[in-house]
């Protein structure tokens, strides 16, 4: 159960005088986790970068062969002060982030340890600004996407599972989570059947997706419509991505305050635990690899949806 981590990273976010020291504070005492944090300055303000490394039996630190998984809170920032008091809807990303972390560096001090490391990487800004969209107003950055993928997006990562709020929307109007198919290399592959599977497993309801477009999986600042940026580390590495919505049946703008469901974001989370258990052990696969080979093959190299494009003709 992983509603106790939840609970207890959602107490410590909901503070306007939360950094990214406090965050890591958390994980001092498990001795074999490691967790750092770094402050970065943008052009609206500063927000603290927090990565906690939760080593396996044989991951590559172990020096052995198990993949490496990666979990992403994607977020622009969870609290809109001064405007908006309290912990904002757009932190849910960082949040189920930070208690997956939490949960997994507790089964590893109690002997459950898995097979391949995990990296978890969030950031943690309590007075981001806000920005208009629709069909409701988003939370902003104080920094650009490429600087988030920058600290966010590790060469590490063999798959990523992103974690992020999608709440603003008509697309998906179902309370809970939805995945979305796996994106890979500018290419939208299949739903993975294996994450179909588990979702079922740790929900208890039939699986729910959501439908993604190409121009979601293009980088910000190119002028397209971008449903949100939960694919955007997609943009930034050639592993495996694959989004994690936490859903509402109505829709909620990201800079509201009372509207995050503490069992919804813990579903989010023990859905990346599982995920990442079976993943470091072979039994869950993101895309099948020889039919991104033949994909390839017969239609080329996809990777410039990844770069901003024919941006000298935009």
């Amino acid at each position: 159960m992983i509603l106790k981590q939840t609970l207890c990273v959602i107490d410590k976010l909901d503070d306007l005088h939360i950094t990214g020291e406090k965050v890591v504070a958390l994980f001092n005492q498990y001795p074999n986790v490691s967790a750092s944090y770094e402050s970065v300055q943008g052009d609206k303000g500063s927000t603290d970068f927090v990565k906690i490394i939760i080593p396996g039996k044989s991951g590559k630190r172990a020096s052995g062969n198990a993949p490496t998984f990666g979990i992403i809170g994607r977020l622009g920032g969870i609290g809109a002060r001064p405007t908006r008091i309290g912990l904002v809807s757009d932190g849910d990303g960082a949040v189920a982030a930070l208690s997956a972390a939490m949960k997994l560096a507790d089964m590893q001090l109690k002997g459950d340890q898995l097979e391949g490391d995990v990296i978890v990487a969030t950031h943690i800004c309590p007075t981001a600004p806000t920005l208009k969209h629709e069909p409701v107003d988003f939370m902003d950055s104080p920094i650009d996407i490429q600087t988030m993928n920058e600290h966010e997006v590790s060469s590490e990562m063999d798959v990523i599972l992103s974690i992020d709020t999608t709440k603003g929307n008509r697309i998906v109007n179902h309370k809970g989570i939805a995945i979305s198919p796996t994106v890979k290399e500018g290419y939208i592959l299949r739903v993975s059947e294996d994450l179909l599977r588990i979702q079922e497993m740790t929900t208890g309801q039939l699986p729910v997706t959501f439908p993604i477009t190409n121009q979601d999986i293009t980088p910000y600042g190119n002028s397209l419509y971008h449903m949100n940026s939960i694919l955007q580390p997609a943009v930034a590495t050639v592993a495996p991505v694959v989004g994690v919505a936490i859903t509402a049946q109505s829709i909620v703008p990201g800079c509201g305050t009372g509207a995050s469901h503490e069992f919804d974001i813990s579903t989010a989370a023990a859905f990346a635990i599982e995920v990442a258990k079976e993943t470091t052990n072979g039994t869950c696969k993101f895309y099948d690899e020889s039919e991104f080979e033949r994909i390839q093959s017969l239609y080329g190299s996809m990777r410039i949806l990844q770069t901003q494009g024919n941006s000298v003709r935009s």
